[in-house]
């Protein structure tokens, strides 16, 4: 033994030896914490129990257990001195520090077979990061399996055999599955090793009838050596350079009386450098979940230990990130579970995080954020499974502001929920001004040991309500009924009231802190639900509202306020402002495809509310289109545009409400940007909001780029036709718009299609007057006003700032006509005017072309303009027939030949249609930016 003497005396003085005296009752058998990973044969046959297990007991016992021989010992300590040898010779190697670490954690369902621990393995080495280290948990289900094991030996069940030989196959089957050649042959060594001890060990709890809960914590660490070297070893069979951690050795807790561990950072960091320097690589394996006392006795780290391993190696390292690996895409807004339009968080604060995980979201445990928030680390929770999900990372504040400064909302973050809860009200006036009252409140709770989840005070200091768990409310309310029986019986309180059945709902989000009306806008949706509040806590620092309602209201509660500050897909209130020809034909399509929409597209279209000047309809549940006409006459009320718009928009219940004006009126499409500001979606084929005033454009246009509120317009420009959307993708995709010519009414393509041969111009206005194609006035479509609006909509939306002024146009309306009494008094007149556009047909037919009237965008000279023109028959724009629109595209890709759009631009179905289709690609964008 001169010799282990010897090397235990190098050890540096920041490991200290094991206590004289040893835990009593911790069995086991004899072995030093390994400094290192190279082991002798010998070693890796021998049992590896720590020192601080071995067990004061009786020679006899020990013999009679079979737990270690002497030979074995002496044979041990061979291997630990030749191991300490060996590693001190590698003491110069410096631990770097800092950004070029990343640090992952994979979780026990990310190695739950051969194939997911050769996809983890892939994602280390795919890791871009100039040194990794990824901490890992037991195998799926294999921690619970080590548990069980004691819980059989303890009470002296004889199946825990056959229970540790299923531990055994499932880590040999993976093994062969993963490895082969000698490390293969390491691994099942060491494995068969470990076995071996295990049985002793469990034989040992067998005879005894209990464990205490570090020999338990010994135990159950084995499944993360296991699986830790096994994802060593096909990294490093992949020609990686790579070594794995017992973070036994490394990482120093200490234990509290609340069921935790509390790391000890400056021994853990001396710890970490000594290892380092013994095993120095730039890819490290490290087991989660385990670690050792002070005394070098083995622990957890207990609830989500794997986790806070991965933190505090983050934090020890200064790494750049941890990635925490699950089998979700991120954090969500709400419990998915319950709420199915819960979405995903890009980002979160590290005290939104921590709020949400206090209040039960599946996020991460409130003490794994503590190691990391030191130095400012983010954590970024990733699926395994999807790896084009990018996750949730939670970070610094200022880093969530930056990554979200596009959103124009993200006050609230989140909502969570914790149910079988009681809430205890103190009641009475003798406790106003009584110092100590609160005190001996809590100092009852406490005796009990019951968690206090909320506490409430009105300022009057008159009563105390606080929230604990149902199964705690019974003693809680014993105790608080032995305090203050004499301040009961004198009066001085009234009652000590037990309130059942409660849930907690939160709202967390740190922006709150400095925007007004978030708790507004959250009580108002759970009065719109009808849900009660029995008690509200809120901090100073406003990260999170807390409200108590009863455990039936809880989910709809829930639904109810994540619709309010959350986009559902599903469903869509709607509000139809203009039940004319064009209004009334959408109403039409929506009643013969609505159920088609729900039933195969998950798309509920709910029409609230139908108003016109005079009259509106409105539904709690959605007006029956069937018989919406017949309704509007028997139902209808006096019209009121902001009654109309705050009812259909103030359903508590469906969160998207979309308003469709139908109407030409400039009064409705002033409110577009007030009703976008509130959250309401717009469609509109009215061109009056972007054919305006130049700076209430560009405002509402900001608004709609910085908001996930959605403004659609298509109609606008050509009816059905996807004029919008291609110039959109145009320059979305980085073409550069040189001009834009087109045909944009579908009215004057018709006149000037069918205006040849000997037909006079009054004849073929009196015709399209006649079939529907003009307006009841056909001045408004020969003045040029529609198509000069169509040119600065595309004009704008190509990037010019014009006004509506700047577009010339040449008016079709004789001059004397222009201000004649009515309609009917123009069209009398216009035969006089036939003479001078037969002139102009003529002159055209001549020279073998056509009239046609049409708008240009110039974009090199920034200009615009409506005026008729003449084209060979042959071209593109003089082959139209009836109503087609035609639009030319010149760009930069499309230079030598235009794109072209061409279609019916003119009528009911038409226009409607590109409606709906606006209001089908609403429900597809929910979600994401316009």
């Amino acid at each position: 033994m001169a010799s282990l003497s010897a090397s235990i005396s190098c050890r540096p003085s920041s490991l200290p030896p094991p206590p004289p005296t040893p835990p009593r009752a911790l069995l086991g058998g004899a072995e030093k914490p390994r400094e290192g990973r190279r082991r002798t044969a010998a070693a890796a046959a021998a049992p590896r129990f720590p020192p601080s297990l071995l067990s004061p007991l009786p020679r006899s016992l020990a013999r009679r257990v079979g737990v270690v021989s002497s030979q074995r010992r002496r044979d041990l300590s061979k291997t630990i001195h030749a191991s300490v040898t060996v590693d001190i010779a590698t003491e110069d190697v410096q631990l770097p520090k800092g950004e070029t670490w990343s640090v992952h954690k994979f979780g026990g369902t990310c190695v739950g077979n051969s194939q997911r621990i050769k996809n983890v393995a892939n994602i280390i080495m795919k890791d871009d990061s100039e040194r990794k280290l990824a901490v890992v948990s037991a195998m799926s289900k294999v921690t619970d399996m080590m548990y069980d094991l004691i819980d059989k030996a303890q009470s002296r069940d004889d199946t825990y055999v056959f229970a540790l030989d299923n531990v055994l196959e499932k880590h040999r089957s993976t093994a062969l599955d993963l490895l082969e050649g000698n490390d293969l042959a390491n691994f099942l060594s060491q494995l068969d090793g470990d076995i071996n001890n295990l049985k002793a060990m469990l034989r040992a709890i067998y005879i005894a009838g209990h464990a205490t809960e570090s020999f338990t914590d010994f135990v159950v660490g084995h499944g993360e050596l296991w699986s830790a070297q096994l994802l060593s070893s096909v990294i490093k069979k992949n020609g990686i350079d790579c070594t794995w951690m017992d973070t036994r050795e490394v990482l120093i807790v200490c234990p509290t009386n609340s069921n935790q561990v509390d790391p000890d950072f400056p021994e853990s960091e001396q710890r970490l450098e000594k290892w380092y320097s013994q095993n120095p690589s730039k890819t490290i394996i490290a087991t989660g979940f385990i670690a050792s006392t002070p005394y070098n006795i083995p622990t957890t780290l207990k609830r989500d230990g794997s986790d806070f391993s991965a933190a505090i190696m983050g934090a020890l390292l200064r790494a750049r990130q941890v990635t925490i690996w699950t089998d979700v895409d991120g954090v969500y807004s709400a419990d998915p579970r319950k709420v199915g339009e819960a979405v995903i968080l890009k980002t979160l604060s590290y005290q939104e995080a921590w709020e949400m995980s206090y209040f039960g979201a599946n996020v991460l445990h409130p003490r794994t954020i503590i190691p990391v928030m030191r130095y400012n680390i983010p954590i970024v929770i990733r699926n395994i499974f999807n790896l084009s999900a990018s996750g949730t990372k939670i970070c610094h504040p200022s880093v969530c502001e930056d990554e979200d400064s596009h959103m124009l909302e993200s006050y609230v973050k989140g909502f969570a929920t914790i149910d079988n809860l009681a809430l205890i009200n103190v009641e009475g006036t003798g406790m106003a001004g009584v110092p100590g009252t609160a005190s001996a409140i809590f100092g009852a709770v406490k005796d009990v040991g019951a968690n206090v989840i909320m506490i409430s005070q009105a300022s009057s200091e008159h009563s105390v309500c606080f929230a604990v768990p149902e199964k705690e409310v019974e003693s809680v309310a014993e105790a608080l009924q032995s305090r203050f029986r004499q301040a009961l019986d004198a009066g001085r309180l009234s009652k000590v009231q037990v309130i059942p059945n409660c849930s907690i709902l939160a709202a967390v989000g740190q922006k709150m802190a400095s925007t007004p009306g978030v708790s507004a806008t959250l009580f108002n949706a759970l009065a719109k639900a009808n849900i009660n509040v029995r008690a509200i806590a809120q901090g100073c620092s406003e990260y999170n509202i807390t409200v108590v309602v009863t455990r039936e209201d809880c989910i709809r509660a829930l639904r109810a306020v994540h619709s309010r500050f959350y986009l559902s897909r599903t469903t869509i209130a709607m509000g139809i402002i203009g039940p004319g020809l064009i209004g009334s034909t959408l109403l039409e399509q929506l009643r013969d495809q609505a159920a088609v929409l729900k039933e195969d597209f998950n798309i509920d279209l709910r029409v609230m509310g139908i108003t016109g000047s005079r009259s509106m309809l409105l539904s709690e549940s959605g007006i029956d289109l069937s018989q919406w006409q017949e309704l509007l006459k028997e139902k209808a009320e006096v019209a009121n545009l902001e009654k109309f718009v705050q009812y259909v928009h103030g359903n508590g219940f469906i969160p998207n409400t979309v308003l469709v004006d139908c109407t030409a009126d400039s009064v409705v499409a002033s409110h577009y940007y007030n009703w976008l500001r509130r959250g309401i979606h717009v469609i509109t084929p009215n061109k009056k909001a972007n054919s305006g005033p130049l700076d209430q454009y560009l405002k509402l246009r900001a608004l709609q780029r910085q908001s996930y509120t959605h403004y659609f317009y298509e109609a606008t420009v050509g009816a059905g036709l996807p004029i919008v959307s291609t110039l959109r993708g145009l320059l979305e995709t980085g073409d550069k718009i040189l001009r834009i010519e087109g045909i944009f009414s579908g009215t004057l393509s018709y006149i000037f299609n069918h205006f040849i041969g000997e037909r006079s111009f009054s004849e073929v206005v009196a015709e399209a007057k006649q079939a529907g194609y003009t307006e009841p006035d056909p001045r408004d479509d020969l003045s040029g006003t529609d198509v000069q609006r169509k040119v600065i909509i595309l004009a704008r939306e190509s990037g010019l700032k014009l006004e509506l002024s700047d577009i010339p146009v040449d008016n079709l309306v004789p001059e004397p006509l222009r201000t004649s009494a009515s309609a009917e008094e123009f069209m009398e007149k216009l035969p006089q005017f036939d003479q001078e556009w037969t002139n102009k047909q003529q002159e055209a037919e001549a020279a073998g072309k056509v009239l046609r009237y049409v708008g240009v965008v110039d974009l090199l000279n920034h200009r615009g303009a409506v005026e008729l023109r003449t084209y060979k028959k042959d071209d593109a724009f003089g082959q139209l027939s009836g109503t087609d629109n035609i639009i030319a595209f010149t760009t930069t890709r499309y230079s030598k030949q235009p794109l072209i759009v061409r279609g019916p631009g003119a009528g009911a179905q038409v226009t409607a249609g590109g409606i709906f289709s606006d209001i089908l690609r609403l429900a597809s964008y929910l979600g994401a930016p316009s």
